[in-house]
């Protein structure tokens, strides 16, 4: 294994991990737990999951896989704060829909070689690119497991 290799796959096994320990937490909080504000005045469980939904799914426009499968999602999730009097899914539905969304990234993401993930994403031009080539489909999968991470955490205070 290379140094490309090797970093592609230090990334993508964080990516991974992640992903796994957010099925675990949510195999663990009820759905009455889900709807719980993290904290008084912040948003609830089931915002957090249908917002970590929308901005994975946009991440396939992002490293040009296609559309997202659910662009449903984007108005109460990323366009509108948390609010219980927002229409949005059930749980039942969001944890269905986190849980093949993740099968159906590690399949596009499995497709794509240690070089691939170094080149431009589509939110940046190639003028951009070419002056800043570390704004590559890797660097959108570190953002996002962080982004993951952090939601992760608040998640935990529901226990």
């Amino acid at each position: 294994m290379n140094q490309t290799e090797t970093s592609v796959k230090i990334v993508l096994d964080r990516w991974d991990a992640s992903i796994k320990n957010l099925d675990a937490l949510l195999n663990n909080l009820s759905d009455a737990t889900l709807l719980r504000e993290i904290v008084p005045g912040k948003n609830r469980g089931i915002y957090l999951i249908g917002h970590l939904i929308a901005v994975h799914d946009d991440m396939l426009r992002l490293l040009d896989m296609g559309e997202k499968q659910y662009p449903e999602l984007f108005e109460p999730f990323i366009k509108t704060p948390d609010n219980v009097n927002t229409p949005m899914p059930s749980i039942t539905d969001l944890r269905k829909m986190v849980n093949e969304q993740s099968v159906y990234l590690k399949q596009k993401f499995d497709k794509l070689s240690a070089n691939d993930w170094y080149e431009k994403h589509t939110a940046v031009t190639t003028e951009e690119f070419n002056s800043e080539p570390h704004r590559n489909k890797l660097n959108i999968i570190v953002t996002r497991t962080s982004h993951l991470q952090y939601h992760l955490g608040q998640l935990q205070l529901l226990k």
